[in-house]
């Protein structure tokens, strides 16, 4: 039995050396690995760091990379822009230098219109003078009027010659239309209102309110002419035709002889 129990206290002891060199051992490899556990932290630490720059440095290099893609966008729809207005540019001055050459062109246009439409009035206003004197205070305006009209800044030379057009369209009528008014006439030095009946530029005949007198335009003396009694009936007849107050008709009236052409 003690031997037996020596034995057992024996063990022991053993397991006590055992486990006193075990706790031993464990403490100086825990002691010799601490360093090397701290260096892992850290370098776990610094790779930690190290990967969110490289995370942070991949977001940005794609941001700059979608900007840099928006940017070659926008410079192809700039360079395409660009063309497009060069070209536009291009037929801007093509058709700048069309109207400075138009405008060149006015200028001189202008310089040798505006003598003609003067010798135009000048030529018209001589026609009336030696024309039929019907309408004379009328006619005589309109020329006032042309002459009033090429001395005005604020008319343009278009419509200057427009209205010298115009003049000579009423003037032109004449010639094929038949027309009474009444106005003024001098009669044995005094002043009398008659009734005056033209057709076209061959006749113009004036006659008195009371019929009695009447006279015919002769134009190769300027002067006027009486009329015998056989025309009045024809002249109240042709006054009433003018104004529309009787159906168109014949008329025996006295007519200038026509010349004869050399």
């Amino acid at each position: 039995m003690f031997r037996k129990g020596l034995f057992i206290a024996g063990g022991f002891a053993a397991a006590l050396v055992a486990a006193s060199v075990a706790s031993t051992l464990s403490a100086r490899a825990a002691g010799e690995l601490e360093p090397v556990v701290t260096r892992r932290v850290e370098a776990n630490d610094d790779g930690a760091q190290s990967q969110g720059r490289v995370d942070k440095l991949s977001d940005e290099t794609d941001l700059l990379a979608t900007e840099y893609r928006a940017v070659l966008k926008q410079t192809d729809a700039l360079l395409i822009y660009n063309r497009q207005i060069t070209g536009l540019v291009d037929s801007q001055d093509q058709e700048m230098a069309s109207l400075r050459a138009q405008i060149d062109d006015v200028e001189l246009v202008a310089r040798e219109i505006i003598p003609l439409m003067l010798q135009t009035i000048s030529a018209l206003e001589a026609f009336v003078e030696l024309d039929v004197p019907f309408l004379q205070e009328e006619r005589s305006a309109r020329i006032a009027e042309l002459h009033e009209l090429m001395e005005r800044s604020d008319v343009t030379d278009a419509e200057r010659f427009r209205r010298i057009l115009e003049a000579y369209q009423i003037e032109n009528e004449y010639g094929r239309t038949i027309e009474a008014y009444s106005d003024e006439l001098e009669l044995d030095g005094k002043n009398r209102i008659v009734d005056f009946l033209r057709v076209g530029r061959t006749t113009l005949i004036y006659q008195t309110r009371d019929g009695s007198e009447a006279g015919v335009w002769d134009q190769d003396a300027r002067a006027w002419k009486p009329v015998s009694g056989d025309y009045k009936s024809a002249i109240r007849q042709g006054l009433m035709i003018a104004r529309k107050q009787a159906a168109p008709d014949m008329l025996r009236l006295p007519v200038q002889a026509a010349k004869v052409a050399r």
